[in-house]
Formats: structure tokens, C-alpha cells, sequence
């Protein structure tokens, strides 16, 4: 593994969640380092997990062997499909860690960086588009629209003006210079420039809002009844998407209100009221700076049936 360790975020929180009993088969969908599924293990749980990280599938072998974890590499949102493969239609909890990992980051040959020079790649997967044939072969509009969507960079249409021009780029220290140029840099900066740009193209190329609704589709056919599903987000595009949908499949959509009509009942939830979202203590914050945007959103799984099958095959 890399030099600085991952430290599993909120894992007291997503343990007390998840309320393993013994026996039971949990997913953790997001593997990384192991320290989820490890901790699902000890408390009892058969863990499958999944990464389509290669570099986390290879280096987690011995994590998964010690605490007998099933470890299968593919993306989560292919997990319904890889897990029907294996025998198993319904699991009693599903955990998620949405986003880029400390694996992925502390390494520059990655390119996911922008601290640190390296190749412009940012793909989780190691294969497909990366991020230099995006920004190398993109148009402006579409280069300023991504950086835009999945950065709120509010001056997006400079930055993508910069890349072009200062094309072709292949190093993330490129990338980083040519964001900082249009956006200005300051030493005494808390915030680099370059971050939401860096943080928009790795989604874009990754296809990470996308994986995640699909993943949230999988868990509602996966999941047992009373089974529970806790998801850890660390920015608000990923915690709207599953804010959103735990309140639709919770019928949080489905009333009305005083000054508008009853709507017709909808479909029968799949999922309990979610409780509240759990965001670190100062105690977890003084031990893992990398908690300091995360939230965890946990729900607990009805008898309704499940009001998706997208899962089974990727959107179009």
C-alpha cells in the first residue's frame, strides 16, 4: 500500500448502521484498503466487496484472505449482476464510500492529483478514457460545461479557454499550472484553484454520479427486507443524488401540501424513512482531516418491491 495509511471514515458510525449480526451477507462496495470490509468481518459479517481498481484488487488480496472477504473486482453498480454470477440474489447490508481514495491520491503516477506531477490520466478503472484524451480532444463548450456541472467552478468558461490553448496536455503539474494561471494563485490561498477542476474532470472521466445512481438501483433489489444500506458521500453532487433518492423511495415525494392538491399514491416505498445525516465528530476530525466533508446517510430496507431494474444493464 501507499505510504500514508487510509483510514476508514465514520466507521463506528457506518458499523452501528449496518447492525451486523452474525451470518449475515454484506457488500461493501467500495473496498480501497480493506478497512470497511475488515471491520464488517470482524463483526461477524460474510463480506463480498468490490473495487474496479486493479491496484486495490491486487494489493487487498491478503486483507481479504485474512478476514475471509470474498473480494471481486468490478464496478458497484455491476454488483447485482456480478453477485447473481456467485449464487446470491439478496444481501442483509450494503455499505458505499463514494469518491476517490487515499490509495489513489498519495500516488502521482495515478494522475489524480494535483499536488503532485504525473501522468493526466484519473481513471479508477486503469482502463478508458483518461483525462488527457478528454481535455486533449474535447471541445471548449464541453470542457467549460464538465468543469462547471461537477466542479461549480463559477469560472469554468476561462479554465476551459486555458486548456485549450494551452494544449496538448499530458502531466497533472501542466493541468494544475495552466488552472492556476487563469484563476490566479495566491501563496496565502486556503483553497487551491485548481481543485474543483481537477475534482469535475475526475468525475466526468469516471463516470462517478452515474456509477452511483446505478449502485443505489442495485442495492434496492439486492437488499433484504430489513436490510440496511449506509453510504458515505464527501461532496453535495454525491449526497444530493443519495439524499434524493432515499427520499423518493421512502415516499418523501409522493404527498402534497396545503396549497397544493393530493397527489396520487405511488409506488410502495422500498425503504424506511432514512434517519438524519451523520456528519464526523472534532474527535474523528483531529485523527482523519479527510472526514472533514463527509456524511453518512443510512436506510433500512422495506417488503415493497423494487421500483427500478437499471441496474441490471448499463443506462444508455
Amino acid at each position: 500500500m501507499s505510504g500514508a495509511p487510509h483510514i476508514p471514515v465514520l466507521i463506528s458510525e457506518v458499523l452501528e448502521a449496518l447492525a451486523i449480526n452474525p451470518g449475515e451477507i454484506h457488500v461493501d462496495g467500495t473496498f480501497g484498503a480493506g478497512g470497511y470490509s475488515s471491520a464488517m468481518a470482524s463483526a461477524g459479517a460474510r463480506v463480498f466487496a468490490f473495487d474496479r481498481d486493479p491496484d486495490a484488487i491486487r494489493e487487498g488480496q491478503a486483507v481479504a484472505d485474512a478476514h475471509q472477504i470474498t473480494l471481486i473486482p468490478g464496478e458497484f453498480s455491476r454488483m447485482a449482476e456480478l453477485l447473481a454470477e456467485r449464487g446470491i440474489d439478496k444481501v442483509s447490508g450494503i455499505t458505499l464510500d463514494i469518491g476517490v481514495s487515499s490509495m489513489q491520491l498519495d500516488r502521482a503516477e495515478r494522475g489524480f492529483s494535483f499536488q503532485s506531477d504525473g501522468p493526466l490520466t484519473m481513471t479508477m478503472s486503469q482502463d478508458g478514457m483518461s483525462a488527457a484524451d478528454f481535455l486533449n480532444d474535447a471541445s471548449e463548450e464541453d470542457i467549460a460545461n464538465v468543469i462547471y456541472r461537477y466542479g461549480d467552478e463559477p469560472r469554468s468558461r476561462r479554465v476551459a479557454r486555458a486548456i485549450v490553448e494551452a494544449r496538448p496536455l499530458e502531466r497533472t503539474g501542466q493541468l494544475a499550472a495552466v488552472v492556476r494561471k487563469a484563476l490566479g494563485h495566491k501563496p496565502h490561498d486556503k483553497k487551491d484553484p485548481a481543485t474543483r477542476t481537477f475534482q469535475a474532470i475526475r468525475i466526468h472521466v469516471n463516470r462517478e454520479l452515474e456509477e452511483l445512481e446505478m449502485a443505489l438501483d442495485a442495492a434496492e433489489m439486492l437488499l433484504e427486507e430489513g436490510g440496511r444500506l449506509a453510504i458515505v458521500t464527501f461532496h453535495s453532487l454525491e449526497d444530493r443524488i443519495v439524499k434524493q433518492f432515499l427520499r423518493n423511495r421512502s415516499g418523501g415525494d409522493s404527498g402534497g401540501s396545503r396549497h397544493m392538491p393530493e397527489r396520487a399514491a405511488g409506488p410502495q416505498p422500498t425503504f424506511a424513512k432514512p434517519a438524519k445525516a451523520v456528519k464526523p465528530g472534532e474527535a474523528e476530525l483531529a485523527r482523519n482531516p479527510r472526514a472533514r466533508s463527509a456524511t453518512l446517510r443510512a436506510a433500512i430496507r422495506t417488503s415493497g418491491p423494487a421500483q427500478s431494474t437499471s441496474a441490471r444493464s448499463a443506462r444508455a
